[in-house]
């Protein structure tokens, strides 16, 4: 499947109306249910090659700070949020993740504590074959997706933190002021 492919599904399930992830999760789903099931399997393995270029530290940290606390399931969650704003807000953040400070919803989220997560998009492509196909979709086995969490810095180390996302850091390191 062509990279164009991939994100055309996303960008039909976005096109008609800003909509939350879990509604791009399901308009998608609609979406590529439509293909052949051999479509929907190359659709998810190009959701498994986005997701593995997606899976860097300082993203990782990103999604820490934000959230948080991000563990392996609440980064992929993350990821799947981002998924859900398109290409070039995944092209953008995986470039340099401290762009993310820019966002409205996530400026915010430091004085709303909100949670960026959207585990639903990472499951579109299984929830269309079947309900394409009323077959689970085959098993394969699926590329390493993020870094082992023993091979991470400590993102609980603020000095650390500051100097790789100085931006999201003033967001939800320092007090506010009032």
């Amino acid at each position: 499947m062509r990279t164009d492919d991939f994100w055309a599904v996303i960008d039909r399930a976005t096109a008609s109306k800003p909509a939350s992830p879990a509604e791009v999760a399901e308009r998608a789903v609609a979406d590529l249910a439509t293909s052949d099931p051999a479509e929907i399997v190359a659709w998810g393995r190009h959701l498994d090659k986005v997701m593995a270029a997606s899976g860097t530290e300082d993203l990782w940290a990103a999604a820490y700070l934000i959230n948080s606390g991000a563990d392996e399931a609440g980064f992929d969650a993350f990821r799947g949020w981002l998924i859900a704003h398109g290409r070039k807000a995944v092209a953008a953040a995986v470039q340099s993740p401290d762009v993310l400070a820019n966002v409205v919803v996530i400026k915010a989220a430091a004085d709303t504590g909100a949670v960026f997560e959207a585990e639903e998009v990472l499951g579109i492509a299984a929830r269309a074959y079947e309900q394409a196909t009323g077959e689970p979709m085959p098993a394969e086995e699926r590329p390493r997706t993020r870094p082992a969490v023993g091979d991470l810095w400590d993102f609980d180390n603020e000095d650390e933190m500051r100097r790789r996302l100085p931006k999201l850091s003033a967001l939800f390191l320092e007090p506010p002021d009032y």
